[in-house]
C-alpha cells in the first residue's frame, strides 16, 4: 500500500503543498512548528477520515481561509484509487474516486496507516484512559466490525447516566441489563486482540533490546476476569447503584479498564527504564502494524512524528531493518536529519519544511 502523491490546499498552516513520496521512506525536516507533523496529519486524515490531535474541523483550515482539501493517490497490491477530504466550516466531507463516503467503515481499509508518536511513548506514565483508548484505536485498526461493539456500549452508557442523573429511575434496570451485555462484548473484543498482540509483539522487543528482557501485555477489566462477564457486570452495577445515583454516572464498567505493560513481571511503568519504555512501544507498534497487515493483506503506511527525540540510533536502525525487510512505505519527521542511521539516509527521499512550505531535496 502506497501513497504516490500527496496534496494539501489551505491545510493547517500550508497554502498549498505537493509530495511525490518514495516507496520506502519520505524524511521531512526542519525546525520545530513549521508544519512537518501537519503533513503527517493530512495522510492519517486520508486513512481515518480524522486527524490525530483533537480539533474541529474549523481548526484544520487555515487560518482566514473559508475551505481546505487533502488530496491523495492511493496505489494498493490490485489498483488504484484517490481519496479526497474536503473542509470547511463544520463540515467534513470525504470521496473515494469521485463517490462519497458516509460513514467511516466505509473508507476503512482504503489506505492502512500506523502513527508512532511522542504521546505513544508517554502513555506508559499516563492513566488508564490513555491506554484504553490506544487498545480500542489498533483494534479498529483491524477489525472493522468493532466500531459497532464499542458505540453500542457507549450509546448504552450515556444513556443510563441520564436516567442516573435526571433521577428518572423508569426504564433503569432494562438499560443496565443491556449495558452488561453490550459491555461484556467489548471485553471479550478488547481481551482476545490483546492477547493476540501480546503473542506477536514479545518477538519484535526481543529484536530490539535482546531477549533477556520478558514483556506482556495484560487487558485488565475493571470488573476483574469472570466465567461470565455480563453476569459479573450486571452484579457490579447494582451494587453500585446507590454510588451511581448519588455521582449521577456509572462508575464501573468497562469505561474503566486498563491495559497492562509488564517488564521482567513487573509493571513498566514503575520499574521500566526510558530506554525499555520506549523499546516496548516501538515494539507494540510494530506488532500493530503486523495485525493490520493481516486483516488487509499489505502494510499500511507508516508514520513517525519527531523520531529525532523519540528514537535513539540503535532503535531508529531495529526500525529501519524492520521497514526494509517488510517494503513499508513510512514518512518520518525529525529536526535534525543528521541523527538518522546511515543505512536510512540512502534510503530516503528528503523534504525541507520552513513555515508551511515544502523544498524537496532529492536523496541527499
Amino acid at each position: 500500500m502506497r501513497i504516490t502523491r500527496l496534496c494539501l490546499f489551505n491545510f493547517r498552516n500550508m497554502a498549498s503543498a505537493e509530495i511525490v513520496p518514495g516507496d520506502s521512506i519520505t524524511v521531512l525536516h526542519g525546525l520545530n512548528g513549521q508544519g512537518k507533523t501537519n503533513l503527517l496529519e493530512a495522510i492519517h486524515m486520508l486513512g481515518h477520515a480524522r486527524p490525530f490531535r483533537p480539533a474541529k474541523t474549523a481548526e484544520l483550515v487555515m487560518h482566514g481561509e473559508a475551505a481546505s482539501f487533502i488530496r491523495g493517490e492511493i496505489r494498493s497490491s490490485n489498483s488504484f484509487s484517490e481519496i479526497l477530504i474536503h473542509l470547511e466550516g463544520v463540515n467534513r466531507r470525504v470521496k473515494v474516486d469521485g463517490k462519497p463516503v458516509h460513514r467511516s467503515t466505509e473508507l476503512h481499509g482504503r489506505l492502512g496507516v500506523l502513527l508512532f508518536s511522542p504521546e505513544d511513548t508517554a502513555m506508559v506514565r499516563l492513566g488508564p484512559e490513555t491506554r484504553r483508548r490506544y487498545l480500542d484505536r489498533a483494534i479498529y485498526g483491524s477489525e472493522v466490525t468493532f466500531l459497532k461493539d464499542y458505540h453500542d456500549y457507549y450509546r448504552i452508557l450515556k444513556q443510563r447516566n441520564h436516567l442516573l442523573k435526571s433521577g428518572n429511575r423508569e426504564g433503569l434496570e432494562e438499560w443496565t441489563e443491556q449495558l452488561a451485555e453490550a459491555g461484556a462484548r467489548l471485553m471479550a473484543r478488547r481481551r482476545e486482540f490483546t492477547r493476540r498482540l501480546d503473542r506477536i509483539f514479545g518477538a519484535h522487543y526481543s529484536n530490539i533490546a535482546g531477549a533477556e528482557e520478558k514483556v506482556a501485555l495484560l487487558y485488565k477489566p475493571d470488573s476483574g476476569e469472570s466465567e461470565d462477564d455480563a453476569a459479573r457486570l450486571k452484579e457490579l452495577f447494582d451494587s453500585g447503584l446507590q454510588s451511581d445515583i448519588r455521582h449521577g454516572a456509572t462508575g464501573r464498567g468497562p469505561h474503566r479498564d486498563d491495559l497492562q505493560f509488564m517488564i521482567n513481571g513487573r509493571a513498566l511503568r514503575t520499574f521500566g527504564s526510558q530506554g525499555q519504555q520506549r523499546s516496548f512501544v516501538l515494539a507494540l507498534k510494530m506488532a500493530e502494524l503486523d495485525s493490520i497487515q493481516e486483516t488487509l493483506g499489505e502494510p499500511p503506511v507508516l508514520l513517525l512524528d519527531d523520531m529525532s527525540s523519540e528514537l535513539d540510533r540503535r532503535r531508529s536502525t531495529n526500525l529501519l531493518e524492520f521497514v526494509r525487510q517488510r517494503g513499508i512505505q513510512s514518512f518520518i519527521t525529525t529536526t535534525d536529519r543528521n541523527s538518522l542511521p546511515s543505512g536510512m539516509v540512502e534510503m530516503s527521499l528528503f523534504y525541507r519544511v520552513e513555515e508551511g512550505k515544502l523544498t524537496y531535496e532529492g536523496t541527499t
